[in-house]
């Protein structure tokens, strides 16, 4: 399963988005936003968010 941001949660940090080796996390409007097409499932941005936003179902 892809990655998955909670907006609610997301600061806006953008620690995760040099964590992905495939670049699919991107920022828009100051959140987190995986493109699930690209995800390739590794958990990198799970463990580098500092706010638990990101999680992997």
């Amino acid at each position: 399963m892809p990655a998955k941001v909670d907006p609610d949660k997301c600061t806006g940090c953008g620690t995760c988005v040099p964590a992905c080796p495939v670049e699919c996390i991107t920022m828009e409007d100051d959140k987190a936003v995986v493109d699930a097409d690209s995800c390739i499932d590794c958990g990198a941005c799970v463990s580098e968010c500092p706010v638990e936003a990101i999680t992997q179902e």
